[in-house]
């Protein structure tokens, strides 16, 4: 058959702050409904409880849970599974003494817990006020001749009827609870599927966060190597440019020294030109001095031999002088 829901009440949710461990963290703005559910088949109890269509508490009884009053309108109990503990704020002690009675929490088919208020156990009520219906029918049978009798269960039965419409109604609005219930129960069970998919990969994650740490820190550490040898490609680019703009530099001293090199080649060849014209120029010069030297010395000796003759014209002239 399944889970059947067994008893409701109305009461304020809380969860222990998880980190602290100390302080109530209010899970419902206002007081929600809090069923027990009873899984005849694994012989479960469950208390579940929904904030809209958020479920606050999905607790599965355990035999070590305990149900601890701590104050009059408050109770609480630990549930290790979910890893925490649930406490639930009554409107009144009457609420919280009927959810406490019997002090085990495992227990809640105990005809203290099972005490809800009029509106909270309309199932459980059918039962009772069948069983009172009973009653009156055993008694009637050494009395079925009387008429006194007759009209007085005749009133008893025209009362019976109405009890028995209410109780049809009842169980009718008990019925459309238990299709409600049925189709929480089928959105606990989605969510229990989609947490235990969750779960799994958080496993999964947890499973590779050591290798994903190591891998991390393995990157980091050629992260850190590369930036270093970044920094010092980066120097040595400094250096290259640093080389280049002083290449650069050469480069433009050459080529202003091979300008004034090729003007002084330009010069030089044409100081050449002038130098051999000079050379050429000098050598005629010479050439002709001494080509006047030699007629020169021709013309000189042409003289001394004219002189010559006329020391001799002069001698003979001066013999003849005196001779005559």
């Amino acid at each position: 058959m399944g889970e059947q829901p067994i008893f409701s009440t109305r009461a304020h949710v809380f969860q222990i702050d998880p980190n602290t461990k100390k302080n109530w963290v209010p899970t419902s703005k206002h007081a929600v409904t809090v069923s027990y559910f009873y899984d005849s088949t694994r012989n479960v109890y469950r208390i579940i409880s929904l904030d809209g269509s958020k479920a606050i508490i999905n607790s599965t009884i355990t035999p070590n849970m305990t149900f601890t009053k701590t104050s009059q309108k408050f109770g609480q109990w630990a549930d290790s599974r979910a890893n925490t503990v649930y406490g639930l704020g009554f409107s009144s002690e009457h609420h919280l003494s009927k959810e406490s009675a019997g002090g085990d929490i495992q227990s809640p088919l105990t005809p203290e817990s099972i005490n809800g208020t009029d509106d909270e156990r309309a199932t459980p009520e059918v039962t009772q006020n069948s069983e009172s219906r009973a009653e009156p029918t055993q008694n009637a049978l050494p009395f079925t001749h009387s008429s006194t009798i007759s009209k007085h269960w005749e009133a008893e039965l025209a009362t019976l009827k109405g009890n028995n419409a209410k109780l049809t109604a009842a169980l009718l609005e008990s019925t459309a609870n238990v299709k409600q219930w049925k189709q929480q129960l089928a959105a606990y069970q989605e969510e229990a599927e989609r947490l235990h998919k969750r779960v799994t990969e958080l496993e999964c994650v947890s499973s590779q966060a050591n290798a994903v740490h190591t891998h991390k820190t393995e990157l980091n550490q050629t992260i850190q190597e590369l930036e270093s040898t970044l920094k010092k490609k980066e120097e040595e680019i400094e250096g290259l440019k640093q080389e280049i703009d002083n290449a650069r530099e050469l480069q433009a001293q050459r080529d202003s020294l091979t300008q004034k090199l090729q003007e002084v080649e330009i010069r030089n060849k044409d100081l050449e030109g002038q130098l051999s014209d000079l050379e050429q120029r000098l050598e005629k010069s010479q050439n002709e001095q001494e080509a006047f030297r030699n007629n020169l010395k021709t013309l000189l000796e042409i003289l001394d031999g004219k002189i010559f003759e006329l020391t001799e014209l002069r001698d003979n002239l001066a013999k003849l002088i005196e001779c005559s």
